[in-house]
């Protein structure tokens, strides 16, 4: 579907975001040299926005990420530094693994369980000052003794083991995760999900990769599809940043939003892959395989390579597609991954071609100034030549392959959700939403083990969100324009904190569109237009289908929020928008799958 903007969605995003700016200008009605911090300037041609200093693209090497394996792994997150580009100096950062930033890419096999016990040993955070206590379960304690959960991103995993976002673990503290891996081989991620400073721990370097192998995806040169693997498999972690001018990493995109006050989002201005900016790789001639992960805190990007070359989409978050699909471009939203073979064979020698995006940033981002960060990085033909071969025909089905997809399964139940961007009563300010409810409410989806439901995901908003089920995958049926000015006026919202979520039949305006070809697998995460529905289809497993009970109660962990923003013992999964900017304020919800 296009990500185009329409006269109406706009005069709607107009609105909202005079409110944003009104709240920040309120509180901080000049800008002098205490608002700009490190910065120093403010970019004239934007000047609702910090600039990061300017820097010269493709000095750093883009590094590879180690791999750790085994069926008992230690895992802890800490206070590190790192360098983003050799002209900056070395920022405070966040890591797992003893790593500076990010994580080591965790490597495991399909069936076979893994245990990962996770310990907390940040001292300093780089963004204390930027904890925001107006949010939920948020505390002045949260700055010093920094509270975390990880969750393993895609994953099926009992309740106790998925990193809830209220069963957290203070510095000092952990948990013994047990992951049982029962999923095809595909890539998942791992990252923090500490309530309302997920935004802030995950931009800080709390994310990693975790590549689940099996019998058909090898991951060696015995790979059945012939895939490129060893040194030509490639992880790339996509972020975008914003820098200071003394090199450290910076979460603040405007002046208008005072330090310590939650920000809607603004994309940052410079690409971020594997933790250098704009990195170059020198790559031999020949077919690559490229796992490439969005972990932007806010931005959904239309990827493609600077000369147009066409590459083959393997398959998305949650395994395989039924046969390869030639792009040459791939829309990627936060939490999304995609796996991609791309021929490098044409290059000359010493020739370049770039990773880009042109998918311009939201409605409010562009009424500050931002335009679409474009660039992420560089690869480099060498002289020599690589990995040869022909692109598979098919992926699935028939000898030494997965079984086929199968058909999307017929629902027993419509469930109406709605996305929503709402005034905060507690502020005067904006905050996001599900179902018109704030995150500790208790009005939550209960779908029933072992039902089929179509989720009718209504985003009345001026923004894309991608939303995310913890837990299930589910499949794409696929998205509808509606009428929203007419949706909102024949069923006015209440007040916050009560649900919201009409029907939406009567109000759609077009044909449902199909997903895009490489939306044809199942996903855990899917994009929500602005003034669209999009319809998926979800299956609950049963306990016994899954080895243990979705609905287990369990502790809150050794550092539950006080006040609770939930009351123990906790219960279930969430589901939220990946857009972590808006899932810690408050775009996130619990749900249950119970037993009948």
């Amino acid at each position: 579907m296009s990500g185009g903007i329409s006269r109406r969605t706009f005069n709607r995003g107009l609105a909202w975001t005079a409110g944003a700016v009104g709240l920040g200008a309120a509180k901080s009605a000049t800008v002098g040299a205490q608002d700009l911090g490190d910065f120093g300037s403010i970019d004239p041609s934007s000047p609702l926005l910090f600039a990061s200093p300017r820097l010269e693209p493709f000095v750093d090497e883009l590094p590879l990420l180690p791999v750790i394996t085994g069926s008992e792994l230690e895992l802890r997150a800490a206070s590190t530094v790192h360098r983003f580009h050799r002209d900056l100096d070395p920022s405070p950062t966040l890591a797992y693994g003893g790593m500076d930033y990010l994580g080591p890419t965790i490597e495991a096999h399909s069936g076979d369980p893994l245990t990962v016990a996770y310990r907390n040993e940040i001292g300093v955070h780089p963004l204390a000052g930027d904890f925001d206590t107006s949010l939920h379960g948020v505390t002045e304690q949260d700055r010093t003794a920094v509270p975390t959960s990880m969750h393993l991103h895609g994953a099926v995993t009992p309740p106790e083991h998925d990193g809830h976002p209220a069963f957290l673990q203070r510095p000092g503290q952990g948990h013994v995760h047990r992951y049982p891996n029962v999923h095809e081989a595909t890539q998942f991620w791992y990252h923090d999900h500490a309530m309302g400073i997920t935004r802030l721990n995950v931009y800080a370097g709390l994310a990693g990769l975790y590549l689940l192998r099996d019998e058909f995806d090898t991951g060696t040169a015995a790979n059945p599809w012939g895939l490129p693997s060893g040194e030509f498999e490639v992880s790339l972690v996509l972020q975008e940043k914003r820098f200071t001018a003394n090199g450290h990493q910076s979460i603040r995109a405007t002046p208008l939003v005072p330090q310590g006050r939650w920000d809607a989002g603004t994309p940052g201005d410079v690409g971020v892959v594997n933790g250098k900016i704009w990195p170059d790789l020198e790559v031999a001639r020949g077919m690559y395989r490229l796992r490439v992960l969005n972990a932007a805190s806010f931005s959904v990007w239309n990827l493609f390579f600077g000369n147009g070359m066409r590459f083959w989409i393997l398959g998305m978050e949650s395994g395989m597609l039924p046969a390869p699909v030639p792009a040459t471009r791939v829309r990627l939203a936060p939490g999304e991954r995609v796996d991609l073979l791309v021929d490098f064979g044409a290059l000359e020698p010493g020739s370049t071609v770039e990773l880009r995006n042109d998918e311009p940033p939201p409605l409010g981002a562009l009424q500050r100034g931002a335009g679409a960060m474009p660039l992420f990085c560089r690869f480099r033909a060498a002289g020599g030549r690589g990995v040869s071969g022909t692109v598979p025909e098919i992926l699935r089905g028939g000898r030494g392959r997965p079984a086929d997809l199968a058909p999307i399964a017929t629902p027993q139940v419509q469930r109406t959700v709605s996305v929503m961007q709402l005034p905060d009563p507690s502020t005067g300010g904006v905050l996001m939403s599900l179902n018109n409810l704030l995150f500790g409410d208790t009005d939550i989806e209960m779908p029933r083990q072992g039902t089929v439901e179509q989720w009718n995901i209504v985003n009345i908003t001026p923004e894309p969100h991608p939303i995310h089920l913890h837990l299930v995958n589910f499949r794409i049926l696929g998205r509808q324009t509606i009428d929203v000015p007419s949706y909102t006026r024949r069923h006015p919202p209440p007040p916050v904190g009560t649900r919201w979520a009409p029907p939406v039949d009567e109000f759609v305006t077009s044909p449902v569109v199909p997903p895009e070809p490489w939306e044809a697998g199942p996903k855990d995460t899917v994009v929500t237009n602005p003034g669209t529905v999009t319809r998926i289809v979800v299956v609950f497993p049963t306990a016994d289908q899954l080895g243990f009970d979705p609905d287990a109660t369990f502790a809150a962990g050794a550092a539950a929020p006080s006040p609770p923003a939930l009351p123990p013992p906790l219960q279930g999964y969430v589901w939220h928008c990946h857009m972590l900017d808006h899932e810690d304020h408050d775009m996130m919800l619990g749900y249950r799958v119970v037993a009948e």
